[in-house]
């Protein structure tokens, strides 16, 4: 919620869970406080419940019938630092995961390096993520993390239909959007809780799904931003209380792209000791005592979604219901929370509260029945 409240009034993508495991392999290089902060903020108890999970978790994603699924970090430490042998062995066999040595001294060379290797990792999706004018000789250590997912729904849109179609930007401005239609059966459900309907869009496979939220109000996505922030439990019962009815969506065509200084983002939930020289005590992942520390961490994320499927790298859209209910008619525009969720984990999620500089969704339901799915 800090990165939409951050880009207030743009389209947003971010993919919280990419961002994990370099946590994880950073709270394994850590001591002290900077090791009780990272494992806190995660939500671990001790070293050896990172090193169960973490395995468990990645071959999980890597199984997930139907769809292409790549997680991607890259530790890049400094040229003078020597990387201890059991902390670049624990990368690759718990998170299967790189670390390396690279001179940020030439800091064009060294960004092109970065650059090209998360654009290889992204089928060529997010381009140009580490700037030059960001690295120099007091750059020590940078994170580079990026998600690609690439899926094709379960039963395609038909793009004959797609064409221009009224989307309310706000309660008082409706624009033209590409948007397109199918009726199916998909995963509906309404919380009264949090004032939203939900759906869910099957991906070739069945084990991975679009999943989206959606206020009632036109406007109400910050009442929806806030409940979700204060009891995320509400979405979990929600989703709980899903079930297939028959729908009739219309989704607009959108891509979109953001730019994340994930450094901002953790210091506000807590993890700060890591960014500062004295404090981030990273002992385990040198041979030697130098002092190291985390200088740079960003995330780019892209996602577009279209007749054939979702392609997200980070890897939004704004999300649009229009629902019939025995002839009773309601709108809603405004906040979609959206998550490739597969068997066992919930891998990417993006969120988007704006139209203007890419098409949002927009979901029409009709159904002659109580319910309605988008």
């Amino acid at each position: 919620m800090e990165v939409v409240r951050s880009h207030s009034g743009k389209s947003v993508v971010l993919s919280a869970f990419s961002v994990l495991p370099p946590l994880a392999q950073l709270s394994l290089a850590s001591v002290g406080e900077s090791h009780d902060e990272l494992l806190h903020a995660m939500g671990l108890q001790n070293d050896n419940v990172t090193r169960a999970v973490f395995p468990v978790v990645m071959q999980q994603l890597q199984s997930i019938k139907g769809v292409e699924l790549k997680l991607a970090s890259k530790m890049y430490v400094a040229q003078e630092y020597q990387i201890q042998e059991q902390f670049e062995a624990d990368t690759r066999r718990l998170f299967d995961s790189e670390i390396k040595n690279i001179d940020f001294v030439k800091s064009t060379q060294a960004a092109n390096e970065i650059n090209q290797w998360v654009e290889d990792k992204t089928n060529h999706r997010i381009t140009n993520l580490v700037s030059p004018n960001n690295l120099n000789e007091d750059t020590c250590l940078i994170l580079v993390n990026a998600i690609y997912f690439k899926g094709s729904w379960k039963k395609k849109f038909n793009k004959e239909v797609t064409i221009d179609r009224d989307f309310h930007k706000s309660a008082a401005k409706t624009i033209k959007i590409p948007t397109m239609v199918k009726i199916n059966n998909l995963n509906y459900g309404e919380s009264n809780e949090l004032d939203a309907k939900l759906l869910e869009i099957p991906y070739e496979g069945d084990e991975a799904s679009f999943f989206i939220i959606l206020p009632n109000e036109i406007e109400g996505l910050p009442a929806l931003e806030r409940k979700l922030e204060e009891n995320p439990a509400l979405l979990i019962e929600a989703s709980q209380q899903m079930y297939s009815s028959e729908v009739e969506v219309y989704l607009p065509k959108f891509k979109t792209e953001t730019t994340t200084d994930l450094k901002e983002v953790l210091k506000k939930i807590g993890i700060t000791k890591i960014f500062n020289s004295e404090s981030a005590k990273l002992e385990r992942l040198l041979k030697s005592n130098a002092l190291l520390w985390v200088s740079e961490a960003t995330q780019k994320a892209f996602i577009e979604v279209n007749e054939e499927g979702a392609e997200a790298a980070a890897g939004n859209g704004k999300i649009r219901f229009r629902k019939y209910i025995l002839r009773a008619l309601a709108t809603a525009d405004g906040f979609a929370h959206l998550t490739i969720r597969g068997p066992h984990v919930a891998c990417d999620v993006s969120v988007n509260s704006n139209p203007t500089a890419h098409p949002p969704v927009r979901t029409r339901s009709i159904t002659g029945r109580a319910a309605l799915e988008v």
